[in-house]
Formats: structure tokens, sequence, C-alpha cells
């Protein structure tokens, strides 16, 4: 089996974007956050909405180096490989939301963000191994705009709105609305079932890119043609918003072009730093996360689920950290954003006591 060759550039961007992951789910508060730490209410896309797509990207180039293993050829033993992979990622998910709801007596929501992962990663697997490329273009561009024709055919007067997006209606059906996100006011599962569909692309796109980044030997060639496509893709997205609201949270196809774009935008930035102009120091603390990014990812969030079941003086051990020992330091908005800090740097230190033990946990 031949050894792959790992990219440093790509660890150092998963790095980044488990670090901000971090950064945005961990405010001290979240009546205390910097407009770019919030996602946007409805249309429309923050840097933090563009945390999520980054990391599905990540998973695709990836996948391209892989399944190098298996010679990009769909054979018994890589579908049982994908499918393995696909029920723990999903399994870790349904684990999180039982602790939750064990600890904090909370409803139990089916789908969440490792679920996402999960199907969107085992979809996009098996198309990747099982098309040509002319192929997999067609069914990734057939994907997105038949996405579009869901919502807009199915969606009435209003096909993007909240309450009456077809996603929504389709998960409503499906998993039942005891079942899904209540944070919206209503229920609505911003990681539904049918919104996977474009996430799929997520994925291939990411894919792509792997493939781009191994043919294209000459580094700064591939920088030049990886920001060149990135760019595009963001006018694509910027375009196509005029008609299909670029929106993460019904994961919209102008979303999954836009976002892309700008993943490939700062991974060229990754590669041209580290691969073209060699500076590497600065990457380092970088891939103490980028080198464990699951369980550093799962661990802040049974971190925060336990935080918030905790009670000191009739509040939440998380609340009680935040207005007692941050609020004073620096006020509300900063304090809140120390918050997220210290916890970067946390879980960071955790890394690395795995990173410097050559320990990492994989699936």
């Amino acid at each position: 089996m031949e050894k792959i060759k790992r990219v440093v550039a790509l660890d150092a961007f998963r790095g980044f974007t488990i670090a901000t992951m971090i950064l945005v789910n961990t405010p001290g508060s979240w009546a205390y956050i910097y407009p770019p730490l919030s996602h946007a209410e409805w249309h429309g896309c923050t840097p933090t909405d563009l945390v999520f797509p980054f990391f599905l990207f990540i998973v695709g180039v990836a996948m391209w180096f892989s399944f190098k293993n298996f010679d990009h050829q769909l054979n018994k033993k890589v579908v049982l490989k994908i499918i393995k992979r696909t029920l723990i990622i999903f399994a870790i998910g349904l684990g999180l939301k039982l602790y939750s709801m064990l600890l904090r007596d909370s409803s139990f929501r089916l789908m969440g963000v490792l679920q996402r992962i999960a199907l969107a990663y085992g979809f996009a697997a098996i198309l990747v191994l099982s098309l040509k490329q002319r192929s997999l273009i067609a069914v990734s561009v057939l994907l997105l705009l038949a996405y579009w024709f869901l919502l807009w055919f199915f969606g009435g007067d209003a096909p993007y709105a909240l309450e009456t997006n077809f996603a929504r209606t389709i998960d409503l059906k499906i998993i039942g609305e005891a079942y899904l996100y209540q944070g919206e006011g209503i229920p609505f599962e911003p990681e539904g079932l049918l919104a996977t569909i474009p996430s799929i692309v997520t994925v291939i796109l990411g894919y792509f890119t792997g493939q781009m980044i191994e043919k294209t030997t000459d580094r700064k060639k591939l920088v030049m043609k990886m920001a060149l496509w990135g760019v595009l893709a963001i006018f694509v997205g910027l375009i196509w918003d005029m008609v299909f609201p670029i929106n993460k949270k019904i994961w919209t196809s102008s979303y999954v072009v836009y976002a892309a774009g700008y993943a490939m935008v700062i991974l060229s930035l990754f590669i041209w730093l580290i691969d073209v102009k060699q500076y590497k120091k600065w990457a380092q603390p970088f891939l103490v996360y980028g080198m464990n990014p699951l369980f550093i990812f799962v661990l802040s969030i049974v971190w925060i689920i336990s935080y918030l079941a905790i009670k000191v003086d009739g509040v939440s051990l998380y609340s009680w950290l935040y207005n007692t020992v941050f609020v004073p330091i620096a006020g509300n908005m900063n304090g809140s954003l120390l918050f997220a800090f210290t916890h970067i740097a946390l879980f960071w230190l955790i890394g690395l006591f795995m990173y410097k033990r050559k320990i990492f946990i994989k699936i």
C-alpha cells in the first residue's frame, strides 16, 4: 500500500478551521458577540457561516489522498470502510445529543453537525469512486440545480423563507417536529435531510481540489490556479445569490459555490505561505489541532454540555465563569471573546499533549 505524503498546508487549514469552530461555539455569552463571530440571521453569509463548509471541503480534499490507497476505485473493502466511518461519525453525533438530553433534560434532536458530516462524506465518497470525472462534474451540477428546483417549485410564494422552505417541510414529515432544532422560534433543522444533498457537493468540490493539489507539481502555478478558481466560484455564488439567496441554514446551492470559493482561496494562501515561501513556524499551532480534529471537536462539545449542566449559585458553571471571571477582566463583549479564546488555548494544550506523544485518533 502506498504511503500517503501529508499535505502540511491542508493539516494547517484543518487546524485553523477547528480552532475557528471552537471560537464561534464558545462565546462567554451569546448576547455579547462581535458580528463576524455570529451566524447570519437567515440570508447572507458571515465569516462564521464559512466554518462548517470549510470543514466539509477539507473532508473532500483529504478524501482524494486517502482514496489513493484504493486507486480511486470502488470495491468491497473501500465500501465497507466508507459505511463504517459514516456510521461511527453519525453515532458519535447521536451520542452527543443523548448526552445533552440526559445531562440537561433537553429534548432529543436527531440531526446535527456530525450527522451532516457523516452523510455528506458517505454519499460523496460513493459518488467520487463510482463516477468518472466528467460524470462527477455533471452529477454535482445536477444536484445543485435539482435542489434549487425543489425549493423553488415546492416552496410556494416564499420558497426560501424559514417557515415555508421545502427542506423544512421534508424534515417535518420524515423526522417530526419534536426531533428538530428548536432554536429558530419554530421547529427547523439546519442540518436536515434534504439540505444534505447540496452539502455532498461541498465535499466533492474539495475532492476536485485535492486532485488539483496532487497533480499540479509547480506550487506557484497551483496557488494561482486555486486562487483563480476560488475567486471565480465566489463570483458565481454572488451572481446566483440574486435569484437563489446564499443561506447556510438551508445550505443553498449558491452558498455551496460561494463557500467553496473562499475555501480554495484560503487554502491556496496556506500553500503559498508554507510550500512556496517556506514560512512554516506560524502554522505549527494549527497542526496541533489539525492532527486530531474530530477528537478535539467532540471533546469541546462534551465540555460545553457538561459546563452548562453543572450549577454554581443557581446558574450554569459556563455562565458563572463568564460573569465571575471574564466580565470583571474585560467587560461583557471582550470578556465573551476572551472566554472563547481561553477555550481555544485549553483545547490546544490538550491537542499539544497528544501531538507530542504522537497520539492521533482516526476513524
